[in-house]
C-alpha cells in the first residue's frame, strides 16, 4: 500500500515539482494551497504524513499545526525559510516532527519522509508486550504510547520515539549521533539542533528543566535517570 502525503504549499510550481517528485517516489500525493483546505484534508485523514509550509496565506502553519496537534498525532514535516531557526523552534514547540529548509531537496525531502514513516510502521508492527515501567513512567509500545502517573504524555511522534530510546537505555549515555539515527532515522550533521529543540520539548513535558531527568553529558549525548 502507497503512502499518502498531503503536501500544503501555496507556491503553485514548488509544490506541483514536490508532488511529481514524491508520486515518482512511490506516493500518493494530496495537495492543498491553503492552510484551511490543507487542516481539513489532514483531520478527514486523507493521508499518512504532511508536508506543512510555514508562510501560507490564509492560516500560518504554526497554526494549522497547533490546530493538528490537539486532534492528532499525524507526523508533520515542517518546510521553513533557509535560515530562519525562530520558525523552526517555534515549529518543534508546537509539535512537528521535522523540517527541512526551502528551497529543498526533493530527494531529501523523500528521505526525511520514508525515515519517520519507517518508524511507525516499525512500532505498528511490533508484537503486542506488557507495560514497561521506569520510575514513574510506563511505556505501551504496542499502543505508542508514554504515560507519567498513569497520565497520558501529549508526544509528537519524534518525541516518542526519542523518549522509548532514552527509557531503553536508562541509566546509560545514548549518543547524540546514535540517538539521531535510532530515533530520527538520519545522520546528526554540522549545526543541526533539530535533536536539542526535541530533547527541550521533552523536558518540558517531563516536569520541567529545574531537575531534568534527562541529562545532558557535554559533549558525548543524553542520559534518562530514573526518578525514584
Amino acid at each position: 500500500m502507497q503512502n499518502r502525503v498531503l503536501l500544503v504549499e501555496d507556491d503553485d510550481e514548488l509544490r506541483e515539482l514536490l508532488a511529481r517528485y514524491l508520486s515518482g517516489q512511490g506516493f500518493t500525493v494530496r495537495e492543498a494551497a491553503n492552510g484551511q483546505d490543507g487542516l481539513a484534508l489532514a483531520l478527514g485523514q486523507h493521508c499518512d504524513i504532511v508536508v506543512l509550509d510555514i508562510m501560507l496565506p490564509d492560516i500560518n502553519g504554526l497554526e494549522v499545526l497547533r490546530e493538528l496537534r490537539s486532534q492528532t498525532h499525524l507526523p508533520v514535516v515542517l518546510l521553513t525559510a533557509r535560515g530562519d531557526e525562530t520558525d523552526r523552534i517555534v515549529g518543534f514547540e508546537v509539535g512537528a516532527d521535522d523540517y527541512i529548509p526551502k528551497p529543498c531537496n526533493p530527494r531529501e525531502l523523500v528521505a526525511r519522509l520514508q525515515a519517520i514513516l519507517r518508524r511507525v510502521a516499525w512500532d505498528q508492527k511490533t508484537e503486542v508486550k506488557a507495560a514497561q515501567r521506569y520510575g514513574d513512567l510506563r511505556i505501551e509500545t504496542n499502543h505508542r504510547r508514554i504515560y507519567q502517573n498513569d497520565e497520558a504524555l501529549d508526544l509528537t511522534a519524534t518525541e516518542y520515539e526519542i523518549l522509548q530510546v532514552l527509557l531503553a537505555h536508562a541509566g546509560s549515555v545514548v549518543r547524540k549521533t546514535d540517538l539521531m539515527q535510532w530515533a530520527l532515522g538520519r545522520r546528526l550533521e554540522a549545526f543541526d539542533r533539530t535533536l536539542d529543540m526535541h530533547i527541550s520539548n521533552l523536558r518540558k513535558k517531563l516536569g520541567g528543566d529545574d531537575s531534568p531527568r534527562i541529562e545532558t553529558v557535554r559533549g558525548l549525548g543524553y542520559s534518562y535517570r530514573v526518578s525514584e
